[in-house]
């Protein structure tokens, strides 16, 4: 079993001038070609059940698949609650099996945010598992905006949340499609200043490649979260694998055919952080 918590996988990654990568999965397929490329890339990887992975499959049923694929392959596995917004939610994903909560209160006044992430921490460390927390809001693209991290505050948040790593809003946003902006250094290195924690960068996927790794090298980002760049390389898969042959309904047939394009597409994303030949 390869089992991991947040914990076990970011530590190293902060030591080594890597991050691991938080890759968002929607179902089976997607997972599976998760776990089999952070296998051939010999890499740490984090498996995120979001929200809307959560609205389409049981948190039961999402923690058993996980789980499962944690004990089929030989690297370290995280089973990770991603934005759950409710200390009932968080509760359900540890008995479900989750390694990893992550809280998030980024909406809420800070002492508010504080207070509810801590109890979350708590939880989480009283099971044996890690805990994940958000201060600053990251927005969404063509939707609501984001709310930059403030250093004062991310200070205060990480001395009395009691979390494992800090998500942080310094210019990534959700659900971008390219990769034209960049994340704002100047604010990630006033925020390093005050903490000694991990740091996270979810929306992931706008983040041009080239900053990626840079900074998963040289700043205490050692997670950052993918999910976009992955759901697009499954769809282009998809309609391929539907247009060379309209007859076709055999959706397991189907489907197969996602798989290769996927694992190749995470393989690039674990390489593009440096975390091939870590675990």
């Amino acid at each position: 079993m390869t089992i991991a918590t947040l914990s076990d996988v970011l530590r190293p990654a902060l030591q080594g001038g890597y991050a691991v990568p938080g890759l968002v999965c929607l179902g089976w397929e997607d997972m599976r070609a998760y776990a089999m490329a952070a296998e051939a890339e010999r890499a740490p990887v984090i498996l995120q059940a979001g929200p809307s992975c959560r609205a389409h499959t049981p948190l039961p049923v999402l923690g058993a698949m996980m789980r499962n694929l944690a004990d089929s392959v030989d690297v370290p596995v995280v089973i990770h609650l991603d934005h759950g917004y409710t200390f009932d939610e968080c509760q359900e994903a540890l008995e479900a099996g989750f390694t990893s909560l992550m809280y998030d209160g980024s909406r809420l006044p800070l002492t508010q945010n504080i207070a509810a992430t801590a109890q979350v921490a708590e939880l989480a460390h009283g099971a044996g598992i890690s805990c994940e927390g958000e201060i600053g809001f990251v927005g969404y693209s063509g939707g609501e905006g984001s709310a930059g991290t403030d250093p004062d505050e991310a200070a205060i948040f990480a001395s009395q949340s009691g979390v494992d790593a800090m998500a942080i809003s310094v210019g990534n946003v959700h659900l971008q499609q390219d990769k034209e902006g960049g994340l704002d250094e100047a604010r990630l290195r006033a925020i390093e200043q005050t903490t000694t924690l991990p740091l996270v960068v979810h929306g992931g996927s706008g983040v041009p490649v080239a900053q990626r790794l840079h900074l998963a090298q040289s700043s205490r980002i050692c997670k950052v979260n993918i999910g976009t760049e992955l759901r697009m390389a499954f769809g282009a898969a998809l309609r391929t694998a539907i247009n060379a042959d309209p007859a076709r309904f055999d959706r397991v047939a189907i489907l197969k055919e996602t798989h290769a394009p996927v694992m190749e597409a995470a393989r690039a994303v674990i390489r593009g952080l440096g975390a091939n030949g870590k675990a």
